[in-house]
């Protein structure tokens, strides 16, 4: 909990204190929103019977004072749901800019969840690379 607000979870009540509210203070944000609902795909009929629609909750909903806006989610670990309604999202709604948001500490902290994978990426390539020299440098050694 912060401000009175009891959120869905830690880290996205973190977002809310480290960045949302400073920002909103500082005027930089100049309104937000908390889980604001979109409609993903219509109710429909099918067989005769009803098909309720799919919906997304966003964790936060951000006008900047620059006039421009965005729909940020915090993630974790994003599982196949988040990333089947993320892709609906961008299809319904192409002109919003909607990204995750994670908190890598050896990051430096908050960044977008595409660029927390490339780090991660090459992180992992470095490794790989540093693991092959390693064992290039054992094996002529031996020699």
């Amino acid at each position: 909990m912060c401000d009175g607000i009891i959120f869905d979870s830690e880290l996205e009540m973190r977002y809310y204190r480290d960045v949302i509210k400073p920002k909103y203070l500082s005027g930089e944000i100049s309104y937000y929103e908390l889980q604001k609902k979109y409609i993903l795909q219509e109710k429909f009929e099918h067989n005769g019977k009803s098909v309720l629609p799919i919906t997304y909750v966003a964790d936060f909903y951000i006008e900047y004072a620059d006039g421009t806006s965005a729909v940020l989610d915090t993630k974790g670990n994003p599982d196949s749901v988040a990333k089947i309604k993320r892709k609906l999202f961008w299809n319904k709604y192409p002109n919003i800019d909607y990204r995750w948001i994670v908190h890598v500490k050896k990051f430096g902290g908050w960044l977008d969840y595409e660029e927390c994978q490339k780090l991660r990426r090459e992180e992992k390539k470095k490794k790989q690379q540093a693991g092959e020299k390693l064992l290039s440098a054992m094996e002529s050694k031996e020699e």
